[in-house]
């Protein structure tokens, strides 16, 4: 009988530490997700410390704006497409309802934004986007109202709540490197 207590306590103590490693590190990521998220205001407004000049000098490296007409205006430019594409990334990652996979509609056009306004030399920034975003659009729409179907169909068939019917939907993978290889 006392083996059997003194397993027993072995094992709660060892679900205990796992438990206090998970807290430690879920806590360690959330920090830095909420660190992230709070100093974008401040990564939005870092273009104002660059020169209004073509060129821009740092000890660094050298940035010639190229087709910009200021080294200002072009890092204000990248800064408002990079800084929302940082933002939805976040909350793609973090989202944990059932139509989160909407959210890479509006990922790629900022991120193919982003890539366009790299190459300014191409003239017109903002357009193509949609000719880029209709296949993804006509994979991504159907697929959501399937599943929004679907469980409106279980709801009128079952006795379960909308959050236990959106929890049965999830997919789960582990970690975030678990949710980039579930895409591909």
């Amino acid at each position: 009988m006392d083996k059997r207590q003194a397993k027993l306590k072995l094992n709660r103590e060892n679900s205990l530490k796992t438990d206090k490693q998970k807290l430690s590190k879920s806590a360690i990521v959330g920090s830095i997700i909420a660190t992230i998220i709070v100093s974008t205001p401040l990564l939005y407004s870092l273009h104002e410390s660059v020169p209004t000049g073509k060129v821009w000098n740092t000890f660094l490296f050298t940035y010639e704006s190229g087709a910009w007409k200021e080294a200002q205006f072009a890092m204000w430019v990248y800064t408002s497409k990079i800084i929302p594409l940082i933002l939805l990334i976040i909350w793609f990652f973090t989202c944990k309802h059932w139509w989160y996979h909407a959210i890479l509609v509006p990922i790629i056009m900022f991120a193919f934004q982003a890539v366009i306004t790299w190459n300014a030399e191409a003239g017109k920034i903002d357009e193509g986007t949609f000719v880029v975003l209709l296949p993804i659009l006509v994979v991504i729409v159907p697929s959501i109202y399937l599943i929004r179907a679907k469980m409106f169909n279980k709801i009128n068939t079952s006795d379960k709540s909308l959050e236990e019917l959106e929890a049965e939907f999830m997919i789960k993978p582990k970690g975030v490197w678990g949710r980039i290889k579930q895409y591909f």
